[in-house]
């Protein structure tokens, strides 16, 4: 899947896109990073490094930190947007003056759009025009792709060329990127994984053990199959790495946000200090609004889900949420 040199402007300078601008710079390209915070960038261009949210790994001569979009996309023959979801529509409506028409947009942003609940896919459209789409999902914790650990995410788009286009920058000996037509299944496993990674934390934080971790990443599993295929993805698709893959990983390892935001909860931590702790994005938070929203309006049932959103947003204690789970009536698994 080699592919000649191109400069591919990653949008975000966040640990997961200086993660794919680091990738995609050890893989030749001519890579801007673009961010909108000045001292960032000057820190970026002094240093080499973003110590603040991707220490110890530094930039590849290749990228090229800046505060200007129409610097990072001129002459750019590719574009790769990393930004949070709740800021996902307002820069791509920032960035559109500056795409040229036939340009496809590439996206590794994990959620749904807060304001309407709708996927990604329709803001790229509705913000830019008609264009090619692809979204880079699956099991990929920003720090170990940085480092060139082994990794392999799913690349989706709205068809198999751009598909390939797309996943021909990012494939490496260390990066695997399987490609897929399922657009929207692939964005709803990113992004509604990541509140079922919050009740896992809470659980293991109350002590309920492997047995309970386990269940609930399975029944989680179901709760993704019901949202995805009710806006029209293949069940399929949940059972790959943009699924069950992304899914597992977010639940059971300390580097996912999410899990340590269910943990801190746990504790007894109020959401807002948590937040304050990681010092990140936690897309869980919003996503569960998103989620909740949704699965009113398409009647799908999402338990584990809800009660997220309940402890999150409605002030429930994790303990009372356990309860009311714990208290549902019995069912067939296949329901």
């Amino acid at each position: 899947m080699a592919t000649l040199m191109q400069r591919i402007a990653v949008i975000g300078a966040g640990s997961w896109g200086t993660a794919l601008a680091v990738l995609l710079a050890r893989n030749g390209h001519q890579t801007p990073l673009w961010s909108h915070d000045p001292e960032q960038v000057a820190a970026l261009q002094r240093d080499r490094e973003n110590k603040t949210f991707l220490p110890g790994i530094p930039l590849p001569d290749l990228i090229e930190p800046t505060t200007s979009l129409a610097q990072a996309l001129d002459g750019a023959t590719g574009i790769l947007v990393a930004v949070p979801s709740q800021f996902f529509a307002d820069v791509l409506s920032a960035t559109a003056p500056f795409l040229p028409a036939d340009l496809g947009v590439l996206w590794a942003t994990k959620g749904f759009d807060l304001a309407s609940g709708r996927l990604l896919h329709e803001v790229v459209l509705e913000r830019t025009g008609q264009r090619e789409l692809a979204v880079l999902s699956g099991p990929s914790f920003a720090a170990e792709v940085a480092q060139g650990l082994p990794t392999a995410v799913t690349l989706a788009a709205s068809s198999m060329a751009f598909a390939e286009q797309c996943a021909a920058w990012v494939h490496s000996e260390r990066f695997r990127a399987y490609t897929h037509d399922d657009l929207i299944g692939v964005q709803v496993g990113g992004a509604a994984k990541n509140v079922l990674a919050i009740a896992t934390g809470i659980a293991d934080g109350l002590g309920f053990g492997a047995n309970t971790r386990a269940a609930l990443i399975t029944r989680g599993l179901a709760e993704l199959i019901r949202l995805g295929t009710a806006l029209g993805a293949r069940r399929e698709t949940f059972m790959g790495l943009a699924g069950l893959g992304d899914l597992v990983l977010t639940c059971t390892d300390n580097q996912s946000r999410n899990r340590r935001l269910g943990l801190a909860l746990a504790r007894g931590d109020s959401a807002t200090a948590a937040l304050a702790e990681i010092g990140q994005e936690v897309e869980g938070v919003i996503t569960a609004q998103a989620v909740q929203r949704i699965a009113r309006e398409h009647q799908i049932e999402m338990p584990i889900c809800e009660q997220v959103y309940a402890v999150l947003h409605q002030g429930q204690t994790p303990e009372a949420a356990t309860r009311r789970l714990l208290e549902r009536s019995g069912r067939s698994e296949l329901d």
